[in-house]
């Protein structure tokens, strides 16, 4: 008898094991493949938030609020309600920030190949496994985006990740300045300029360098001994100009801030070739909050110092930064680039013709101008397409201009943030559809006043012919 109930025993302990094997095998190796199983759960909640439409006004995010187990909407300017379909037609256009959301539509159309799932141990350690910062997969991505685009010469640079660019642009101040000098480095730009070079550079008060105004005030000194560092933005913040550094010698120092050069804001002539070259992630793909940039540095020292600058600041970018950089540029890589460039570019050069439209037949209102250029990334003569339009209010009377525009319902950037005077301002076109079609609609009605209500019959005469 004893025998007997050992026996069953075994049989039994063979059976639940080899059932536990099957439904082991069931989820975990199917038809000779792997089966993911445990990430099908997070891959689920991730659908469930994106399938929320919020009336194609708003999102709904991960990391959102949830009210009775439900994500919730976060709507865009001007909407509102629990699914965001409420219009308010009061509200304002507020279009004062750089969000880049205008690509949004981009990346919701390429879900599945841009979406990212990380394991609960991705990369835990503070460096990778050759003890660096950086993932040398995401630097020889870099380097082929640019020779892809052909915006910049990586041959012979080394390259530094920061947290965005502004980290990166004091980074290179620093890198630039004489330390242990009786003189700190005089720190320049053009007006108009990114007023981050000041409030940065000001905020630090370090003893190795000062910010010092306009460049144009050091181009013809007698001043021989002072260094010089000058920020040069190409394509430039607040105008979209093709800038290029104003001081020479053997003491003058530039730092090209080439955030916006790439294809669907300007035309690319030729690459760039400067010893430091500074790019950012947000205005190339939109993705601003996750807060990567890199520089392109020719000299040794100033690529080691600035390397020493980011280890002690934060210890290197975020390893799942990195890695969602990585994810996304391999998307904008595939097909040379082709895809993405090309819907920015049909998106701002849409957004250009609409608003320079609506201000054809105003007196009171201007904006840049801007002319035709080969673009060798297309192999097309086009117009640059730039980020913010430099807004001048014409009349003595309007000379404050954002006054001007705020009472219309308009809120921009005040040209005298940028150094430059009161009878400018700066509006943002990549921001959503939504925050663009409400400035349209304050800019018609605007210069509809204007012109006693006929505007909007000439304009569209003028469409026709």
């Amino acid at each position: 008898m004893g025998k007997i109930q050992s026996c069953m025993y075994v049989v039994c302990l063979l059976c639940s094991a080899t059932l536990n094997i099957l439904f082991v095998g069931r989820y975990v190796y199917v038809s000779g493949k792997w089966e993911v199983g445990w990430s099908r759960r997070a891959a689920e909640e991730a659908e469930a938030v994106a399938a929320v439409s919020c009336s194609g006004h708003g999102r709904a995010y991960l990391d959102g609020l949830v009210v009775d187990g439900s994500p919730v909407c976060e709507c865009n300017t001007c909407f509102g309600g629990p699914d965001c379909s409420e219009f308010s037609a009061s509200c304002v256009a507020d279009v004062d920030s750089g969000d880049p959301l205008f690509l949004e539509p981009f990346w919701m159309q390429h879900a599945a190949s841009s979406a990212l799932l990380v394991a609960g141990w991705h990369r835990m350690s503070y460096s990778f496994h050759d003890h660096s910062l950086i993932s040398k997969e995401l630097e020889e991505l870099i380097r082929k985006l640019h020779a892809i685009v052909g915006n910049a010469n990586t041959t012979g640079r080394f390259i530094v990740f920061g947290a965005g660019s502004i980290q990166l642009l004091n980074a290179a101040v620093h890198a630039l300045s004489p330390h242990n000098s009786s003189a700190p480095a005089k720190v320049v730009a053009t007006i108009p300029f990114y007023p981050v070079y000041k409030s940065q550079t000001d905020f630090f008060q370090s003893v190795d360098f000062q910010f010092v105004g306009d460049t144009s005030l050091w181009k013809n000194t007698s001043d021989t001994t002072s260094n010089l560092i000058e920020f040069v933005t190409a394509p430039n913040n607040p105008d979209g100009k093709l800038n290029k550094a104003v001081l020479q010698g053997p003491n003058a120092k530039p730092i090209y801030d080439h955030a916006y050069y790439w294809p669907h804001f300007t035309p690319i002539p030729a690459p760039a070739d400067e010893d430091l070259m500074i790019f950012t992630f947000s205005k190339l793909t939109g993705h601003a909050g996750s807060r990567f940039g890199w520089a392109l540095i020719k000299d040794k020292d100033v690529y080691e110092t600035m390397s020493n600058y980011m280890s002690l600041n934060v210890d290197g970018v975020s390893r799942d930064t990195q890695l969602r950089a990585f994810k996304l540029l391999k998307v904008v890589t595939r097909g040379r680039g082709r895809e993405i460039f090309e819907f920015g570019y049909k998106t701002m050069k849409d957004r250009w013709e609409k608003l320079n439209r609506a201000l054809l037949m105003s007196r009171r209102f201007s904006v840049q101008e801007s002319s035709p250029q080969y673009c060798t990334f297309s192999g097309k003569v086009k117009r640059p397409s730039p980020a913010y339009a430099w807004l001048k209010c014409e009349k003595e009377e309007d000379k404050e201009c954002y006054r001007v525009l705020k009472k219309a319902g308009i809120i921009g950037r005040n040209g005298t943030l940028f150094s430059a005077n009161s009878s400018y301002v700066r509006l943002s076109l990549i921001k959503t559809q939504d925050d663009f079609d409400i400035l349209l609609h304050r800019i018609n009605k605007l210069v509809g006043e204007e012109n006693g209500g006929k505007s909007s019959m000439r304009r569209m005469k003028s469409t026709v012919s």
